[in-house]
């Protein structure tokens, strides 16, 4: 089986989308919901470069007539959800993702917050950034300091220019050295390096050389991730069929942090042990999630939402000045209704891809049924296969079986799912 088919980071994915045919008003979508446990999540579409790899929802270049028009649309979004929580509702956990949050100034991340403060308990929580080499600014990360930020994420993918080159992500190692070297001025909680294996030119010397460079600054978490080329991104044409170089890096990576006394989390992510209190923990299985901005989606245990998705410049930017001009959030237009089966789905597959794995128990209390029940076939095969182990208590992946993480995910996919997915036109 191929390693490498997919980074499940959310199910089902957003290429399953579509505009609900009778858009439903929030009020309607949150009023039975559990709300004791929320997460606060705000997108921002700006970067100040698009990196070769990258097909997240975002643009570059956005003057500030655009951002300050941005900032106006999310407080609009924002008055629409909390009308629909009808003033209810504890978050747990927030964050601010992207594209790159740090592209807005500092007033514009002062503004940012208050928003966010609209919502009961922000400022107390804790609260996760992702950040840039470039704008990891002294004044953008003592506001976020300031507004109780416990985690900061910078995206470095390798300390080697020619690699970075090699990416599409032009930047110099003293650029990202700087940048760190603020960071850990300012001061935060957490710490979390993003580094990508798989580059062109890459080589098992030059990757460990890269983790120890990123040792080198103790981050609380470190995050490897596989490159991956996809439609409509720099990297997309790309021939090469590097499975096996990616396969043999990710050991490299995965024992070397291990033997630097860091915990695997998941495929991707590793964590020191003394920094498990310090991260934006959630229980995505379990939903719950108020998403605002015009790539954020919103979880409910029944309704997934959010606006179209595109990563072509051109649709992206349609998208973006729609969403700025919008002065109705009111109801869901885009989005996937989950049944029984899908409910059922996603917690496993959301738990899978853990290295605890699925606790059987809170399994049979929200379902009243067992996953070995409900996925015989599939978990049959991941057993045979040597990726999984069981226990009266416990579903988990063996070592290699989280190795094979980004196989074993979409292999879980409902048929719905998947013929949704294949039919999805890149755009």
């Amino acid at each position: 089986m191929n390693q490498y088919q997919a980074y499940v980071y959310a199910y089902p994915h957003k290429t399953a989308y579509r505009p609900l045919p009778a858009p439903p008003a929030l009020r309607d979508v949150w009023a039975s919901e559990q709300l004791d446990s929320l997460f606060l999540y705000m997108h921002v579409p700006f970067c100040e470069m698009r990196c070769g790899f990258c097909n997240l929802f975002t643009r570059t270049g956005a003057p500030e007539e655009l951002t300050g028009a941005y900032l106006n649309a999310l407080d609009r979004q924002a008055t629409a959800a909390l009308d629909a929580l009808d003033g209810k509702g504890s978050f747990a956990t927030a964050a601010f993702g992207g594209g790159t949050p740090t592209y807005f100034t500092a007033p514009e991340l002062e503004r940012l917050c208050d928003i966010a403060g609209r919502f009961p308990g922000f400022g107390t929580i804790p609260l996760g950034v992702e950040t840039s080499p470039a704008t990891a600014t002294t004044d953008r990360l003592t506001v976020l300091a300031e507004r109780g930020t416990t985690r900061i994420s910078i995206g470095v993918q390798s300390f080697i220019d020619d690699e970075a080159r090699a990416a599409v992500r032009p930047q110099k190692r003293a650029e990202v050295e700087a940048a760190l070297d603020r960071i850990r001025a300012v001061g935060f909680p957490t710490l979390n390096i993003d580094l990508i294996y798989g580059i062109d030119g890459q080589t098992p010397a030059t990757w460990t050389h890269s983790l120890n460079a990123a040792l080198a600054w103790r981050p609380e978490e470190i995050y490897l991730y596989p490159l991956y080329v996809r439609p409509k991104t720099g990297l997309e044409h790309r021939a090469q069929d590097w499975d096996d170089q990616r396969a043999t890096l990710y050991r490299i990576g995965r024992d070397h942090l291990l033997g630097e006394g860091y915990e695997q989390v998941s495929m991707r992510m590793f964590r020191r042990p003394s920094a498990t209190a310090n991260g934006t923990e959630y229980c995505c299985q379990t939903d719950g999630m108020i998403g605002l901005g015009c790539g954020a989606r919103s979880y409910t245990s029944r309704l997934h939402y959010s606006f179209e998705y595109a990563v072509e410049t051109r649709l992206v930017r349609s998208i973006i000045d729609d969403y700025v001009r919008e002065d109705d959030f009111t109801t869901a237009r885009v989005g996937f209704e989950l049944d029984d089966d899908e409910r059922r789905r996603r917690h496993l597959v959301q738990s899978l891809l853990q290295a605890t794995g699925v606790d059987r128990s809170h399994y049979r209390s929200r379902f009243n049924t067992d996953p070995l029940d409900d996925f015989p076939a599939d978990l049959t095969s991941f057993h045979d296969r040597g990726w999984l182990e069981t226990s009266d208590d416990t579903i988990r992946l063996t070592p290699e079986g989280l190795a094979y993480s980004d196989a074993i995910g979409p292999a879980l996919f409902s048929p719905h799912v998947q013929a949704l997915m294949a039919a999805y036109k890149a755009r």
